[in-house]
């Protein structure tokens, strides 16, 4: 596969600078990962710690994530992959230096190994760096050196010197556009901390992102992409739980008000476990008044309304709920909710398999994993459409077609 580095002129697309408005205006520009050397550092022992609830099979998980590429080019999107883009950024030897230091832990290996890792990493080239970047590096691939390291005899040859990304499968969380600038996710798990400096890599240095403006920076309060809605232009829901704190919310509510790229945060409380880890993981949107939502959470969901204030900076209201204070932030009579199966168990076992995680490409059109029928049939049956792929591997780390994509240019439409 090859890379886009420069705009592309797409049917009925005036637009070729990033800028995302809403959830489900007709999407132009998405970047995904192709999922790579990295989950084959997935075992047994280090599956948990990685955020990973199986060990995925890797070719047919690249199978799954190209035929996935491949429906987004068949709906006329533009497909960035990541590791493209990287190794594209660090042909700029400013990149380079910041992938580098992005990799070497000093702390951790201590001044020997880390100046021998250092060394070495500065003379790769940048699809040397870039599959260190991602991929990760153990102990028994670090390069000899001279003198003795008790930090390397210490550890067992297969512990990792840098650590693996395995969630970079899952593009949307890192970060997340905003209008025309671009949230730099502040991750709070540390398993996937690291990933935050390949994405500031990108946006600072590729052609393609010059002049990117952030809306939020990495070093900020916690907040994930997938805990963040665009419900309609100006109005976003920060789902707060797991993942995104909330000082956080808080923290990206001021920034998009100073910005004047948003008039409505909802801070939205969620469960804090594994099943509803991002508030993408409850809801998502599939028209500009719609979303599917898992049922049990429908009469649950309260939200804080947070507006700016002119001495504070912030006014927060409420909680109400989530489903009114989304309306009247919406300026609509009230959101249509089309649940993921009335039949309790199979509701969860759906929510469990990303049956509420989809993308729209358009409005009334959506990717779904085609395990999740009975949410597809609801979905069909209120008038949306449900293009269905596999995520039999895809789904190992808990992510389906949403979490796995950042869109990174959206049309604009009248109704958002």
């Amino acid at each position: 596969m090859t890379e886009t580095t420069t705009p592309r002129t797409h049917r009925n697309s005036p637009r070729s600078t990033p800028r995302v408005d809403s959830e489900v205006a007709p999407l132009r520009t998405v970047l995904l990962h192709r999922p790579g050397n990295e989950l084959r550092r997935l075992t047994p022992r280090n599956n948990d710690q990685l955020l990973f609830d199986s060990i995925p099979w890797l070719d047919r998980a690249q199978e799954e994530h190209d035929a996935f590429a491949e429906v987004l080019r068949a709906r006329d999107v533009e497909v960035l992959l990541l590791t493209d883009v990287l190794r594209s950024a660090l042909e700029d030897p400013r990149a380079h230096a910041a992938g580098v230091h992005a990799a070497v832990d000093g702390r951790r290996l201590g001044a020997e190994l880390a100046d021998v890792l250092r060394s070495h990493l500065s003379g790769s080239d940048p699809t040397a760096l870039a599959e260190v970047l991602t991929s990760g590096m153990t102990f028994e691939e670090l390069p000899t050196s001279e003198g003795g390291s008790l930090v390397r005899r210490m550890h067992h040859p297969h512990d990792f010197a840098v650590d693996p990304l395995p969630n970079l499968l899952f593009t949307r969380d890192s970060s997340v556009w905003i209008g025309d600038r671009v949230a730099v996710s502040s991750l709070a798990m540390p398993a996937r901390r690291r990933e935050t400096a390949l994405l500031d890599l990108v946006y600072a240095y590729h052609p393609r992102f010059t002049g990117a403006v952030r809306a939020y920076g990495a070093h900020s309060a916690p907040v994930e992409g997938g805990d963040v809605l665009l419900l309609a232009p100006g109005v976003l829901a920060v789902g707060v739980g797991e993942r995104t704190t909330p000082a956080g919310a808080e923290s990206l509510a001021r920034s998009v008000f100073a910005d004047d790229i948003a008039h409505t945060v909802l801070a939205v409380p969620i469960a804090q476990d594994r099943a509803t880890m991002h508030l993408d993981t409850v809801c998502t949107m599939v028209g500009p008044d719609a979303v599917v939502m898992y049922p049990l959470a429908q009469d649950s969901l309260i939200a804080y309304t947070l507006t700016p204030d002119d001495e504070k900076g912030v006014r927060v209201a409420g909680p109400t709920p989530f489903l009114d204070a989304a309306a009247d932030a919406m300026g609509i009579d009230r959101l249509h909710v089309i649940d993921t199966g009335l039949d309790p168990v199979t509701a969860e076992r759906e929510q469990w398999d990303d049956g509420n995680n989809t993308l729209a490409l358009a409005p009334g059109v959506v990717i779904g994993y085609e395990r999740n029928v009975e949410t597809n049939t609801r979905l069909e049956e209120s008038g949306i459409e449900v293009v269905r792929i596999a995520g039999s591997e895809l789904g190992s780390g808990r992510g389906g077609p949403r979490c796995m994509s950042c869109p990174v240019i959206r049309e604009s439409t009248d109704n958002g």
